[in-house]
């Protein structure tokens, strides 16, 4: 999609972090927004904030996780606008993970919103774009944490390699219908996804804290520092407005993470040539 002008972009986790960014991004270069999340104050702001950016910027209440919800947020987005063109699957969790103490209730949390909340958008989306035939474009986001297991056996890290998954599988299927696909795969940005427990539906259960001086409760305490000594959105966004305009597949931020995807190869290709030499 080279030409975005006058398009229409619908971005989930729009109230904040990377997904305002992207909203930024997609005004900036004169497009319609609609933003979407589940918390309703913060996304009245951050309409409010891109006004004096661009005039046809809208919110919408989305909680992903439900695809009734998705549905509805998609017919707010075709009454307000017209055609939608670029779904931006942003919208993300985190809860702890690893070995003492697998909470399903974290599980299912975390897959519903990171991984079915991608699909509920690409199932949602794909039959409208498909259907008014003016192209479009698809940006999952995923993580670094989707390139290599490095944060353990965590939720986070089983739905970002299959968000990876997904999007690969997908760009082939779409090329010849003129839709292209993203995954963004960041590592540390400034954004609340720390905090995301804010958001946690009832029906998932209490959070579940880390026990102090645990490896786990170090990892989020480390987590959080890299959280906060991170990029800016701003940054991530321009980065996804160049790739859909580029109709580029993975979208890195931070190349100095090139040598972790490096390390996870090389074991693959070794493993590999094991078996060739056998």
């Amino acid at each position: 999609m080279r030409e975005v002008a006058g398009k229409t972009a619908f971005v989930t986790g729009g109230a904040s972090g990377i997904g305002l960014a992207l909203g930024r991004a997609f005004a900036q270069a004169g497009m319609k927004v609609m933003l979407a999340d589940i918390e309703a104050d913060p996304l009245a702001a951050a309409v409010e904030s891109l006004h004096d950016i661009g005039p046809d910027v809208r919110g919408v209440s989305c909680d992903v996780a439900d695809p009734a919800s998705v549905e509805r947020a998609a017919k707010a987005s075709y009454d307000a606008f017209g055609h939608v063109h670029v779904v931006c699957n942003n919208a993300g969790v985190a809860a702890g993970g690893g070995i003492d103490n697998i909470s399903l209730d974290n599980w299912r949390w975390v897959l519903d919103v990171n991984l079915m909340g991608v699909l509920h958008g690409i199932r949602t989306f794909l039959p409208h774009i498909r259907g008014h035939g003016e192209g479009g474009h698809f940006v999952n986001t995923a993580s670094m944490a989707g390139m290599n297991g490095g944060l353990g056996m965590s939720p986070y890290t089983a739905s970002k390699f299959a968000v990876v998954g997904m999007s690969e599988g997908l760009v082939e299927q779409l090329k010849p219908h003129g839709i292209g696909v993203s995954v963004l795969c960041p590592s540390f940005v400034r954004t609340r996804i720390g905090e995301s427990g804010r958001n946690r539906p009832d029906r998932y259960g209490p959070a579940q804290p880390p026990a102090p001086g645990s490896p786990a409760a170090a990892m989020v305490a480390e987590i959080a520092r890299l959280l906060e000594a991170g990029i800016d959105p701003a940054d991530v966004g321009a980065r996804v407005l160049a790739a859909i305009r580029n109709d580029e597949l993975y979208i890195f931020t931070h190349p100095h993470m090139r040598h972790e995807v490096e390390g996870r190869f090389a074991a693959i290709l070794a493993a590999m040539d094991r078996v060739t030499a056998g």
